[in-house]
């Protein structure tokens, strides 16, 4: 049961996602792995979901995709197990920490696969960012995961400032106008 605590937070757990798949001919690349943008759809999809199920908001938007690391390939025999949930929060927007375990279904080996930070920003009917509740971890992963936030969090303000930086002195010129 999702429960709010007195302090007003959440628990991650209240948050979390899991969704399991298999891996079909149609999601392979060309090394017979399953293809990174298959499996960054699943990410998005799994994290927002997250994110509204801690905002309980109609609309939630992704902010950032902070990184993606995949760490070890997929393959056709493979279970495709993603785990998403609130791992951190500022005033509206939630850091969804996703897990991605990958399952041999022939030997029940199973393996970090991919894992990944995305950010999501709740909004309300006008489609004004709504202030979330905080999260109050309890396991080691959670605490672990909301103690490294802040530095996360300094780390997205700074790349998004230099994104906006960047944008203001690249051409909106067509191809042809050179």
């Amino acid at each position: 049961m999702e429960g709010v605590y007195q302090n007003g937070k959440k628990h991650p757990q209240d948050s979390k996602i899991v969704n399991t798949d298999q891996v079909l001919c149609s999601d392979l690349n060309n090394y017979n792995t399953l293809f990174g943008g298959a499996l960054m759809k699943r990410l998005d999809g799994n994290a927002v979901l997250s994110a509204r199920r801690h905002s309980r908001a109609k609309e939630c938007v992704t902010a950032s995709t902070d990184s993606i690391d995949f760490l070890s390939p997929i393959y056709q025999s493979d279970s495709v197990c993603v785990e998403s949930f609130v791992s951190y929060t500022g005033s509206s927007s939630m850091e969804i920490f996703c897990k991605v375990i990958a399952e041999d279904m022939m030997t029940g080996e199973r393996r970090i696969a991919t894992t990944a930070f995305l950010t999501f920003v709740a909004l309300d009917e006008f489609k004004n960012p709504i202030e979330v509740p905080d999260v109050e971890p309890v396991t080691e992963e959670e605490i672990k995961l909301y103690e490294t936030g802040p530095e996360r969090e300094e780390i997205r303000k700074m790349k998004r400032k230099k994104s906006k930086d960047l944008a203001g002195s690249i051409s909106l010129k067509k191809p042809w106008e050179y």
